[in-house]
C-alpha cells in the first residue's frame, strides 16, 4: 500500500513567456494532449496516491479556483490558497508548511509536462541516502544553459548545481519537483535570510543532501511558445 503524502502545485504565475495565450488563460490550463496541465498533475497524485493536493493562485486566479472548485476525486482533497503578492517558489512552501501536516511532501511546478509516474520519485525519496534532505527529479534537456544544470555522484547525490549558466557541464537537469519530509521544513524555516526563490537561495545551501533520481521519459518545461508546441506533439499516456 502507497504512503499519503500531500502536494504544493505552484501555479501563480504570469506566464509573460508564453503571452498572447496567457493574457486570458493561465498557464497552468493551458491544453496538452487534451488535458489542462494542472489537471494532468492532479490526477497523476491521485494515481500515486496523494491524500490532499494544494494550489497557489494569483494571475487569472478566479480561472484556476473554478478549475480546482470542479474537479472531483474521491480520495484527494485538493483546495487552492490565494497570493495577491507573488511570494516566490521558496516563498509559498514557507508560507504553507502548516499545509503538510507531518506529511511526506512534494513541490510541484504546475506548468511543467511529465510524461512519467510520481511513484518512482517516491520510492527513490523513501530510500534516499543517508543525510538527504531533499529528492530532486532530474532529466535530460537539449537546451542545458536554459536549465539548472546538477552534476551528482555514484549514489546520486547532488554535488554541484549550475543556473542557467553560459557553459553548463553537462545536460542533466532540475526538472523543479521535489519531494520531501518534515525536517528538510524544519531546515527551511531557520533559513536567513527567508528565501523567496527556491532554485537559488535554497538548492545551493543543500549540496551534498540532495537525492537525485532521473527520469527517462520526456520532461518539459512550458515557458515558450516553441516548448507549448513541442509538447503538443508529444504522446502523453492516458489518465
Amino acid at each position: 500500500m502507497k504512503k499519503p503524502f500531500r502536494a504544493l502545485l505552484l501555479a501563480a504565475g504570469l506566464g509573460t513567456r508564453l503571452r498572447p495565450i496567457t493574457l486570458h488563460t493561465p498557464k497552468c490550463l493551458v491544453s496538452i494532449g487534451g488535458k489542462p496541465l494542472l489537471g494532468r498533475w492532479l490526477r497523476q497524485l491521485e494515481i500515486a496516491g496523494c491524500e490532499s493536493a494544494l494550489v497557489n493562485t494569483h494571475h487569472l486566479a478566479n480561472q484556476v479556483e473554478a478549475f480546482v472548485r470542479d474537479w472531483n476525486s474521491p480520495t484527494m482533497r485538493v483546495s487552492t490558497v490565494h497570493e495577491p503578492d507573488l511570494l516566490g517558489t521558496a516563498g509559498t512552501l514557507r508560507a504553507n508548511i502548516s499545509f503538510f501536516e507531518e506529511s511526506t511532501g512534494l513541490l510541484i511546478h504546475a506548468d511543467n509536462a511529465m510524461t512519467d509516474s510520481l511513484g518512482p520519485l517516491l520510492t527513490a525519496h523513501e530510500q534516499r541516502a543517508d543525510g538527504c534532505e531533499l529528492t530532486m527529479l532530474t532529466f535530460q534537456t537539449d537546451t542545458p544553459r536554459n536549465c539548472g544544470i546538477v552534476t551528482t555522484n555514484s549514489e546520486g547525490v547532488v554535488t554541484a548545481f549550475h543556473e542557467k549558466v553560459e557553459e553548463p557541464p553537462g545536460n542533466c537537469a532540475n526538472a523543479a519537483l521535489y519531494a520531501f519530509n518534515p525536517n528538510f521544513l524544519i531546515h527551511l524555516e531557520q533559513l536567513k535570510p527567508p528565501p523567496s526563490d527556491f532554485s537559488t537561495e535554497v538548492i545551493p545551501q543543500l549540496m551534498g543532501r540532495i537525492q537525485s533520481f532521473h527520469t527517462y521519459k520526456p520532461y518539459l518545461d512550458i515557458g515558450t511558445l516553441h516548448a507549448l508546441t513541442q509538447a503538443q506533439q508529444m504522446q502523453f499516456p492516458e489518465i
